[in-house]
């Protein structure tokens, strides 16, 4: 049976949103997704300092 796959404590950095869930194995990840029509960025990462630092430097090419 799969795993619920759910998010909290989301937070949203300019057009980038981050939240935390578990992966596939049972270990939190956070993920970072642009919510910008046209853009399709996403990414996950092990540690939430390092979502926060790829939503800062995101730069959405769909402007």
């Amino acid at each position: 049976m799969p795993a619920r796959d759910s998010f909290h404590s989301v937070m949203r950095i300019g057009p980038v949103q981050i939240g935390t869930h578990r992966d596939r194995t049972g270990r939190i990840a956070h993920a970072a997704v642009c919510t910008a029509d046209r853009c399709g960025w996403s990414a996950d990462y092990s540690s939430r300092t390092a979502a926060q630092l790829a939503a800062r430097t995101h730069r959405c090419t769909a402007r």
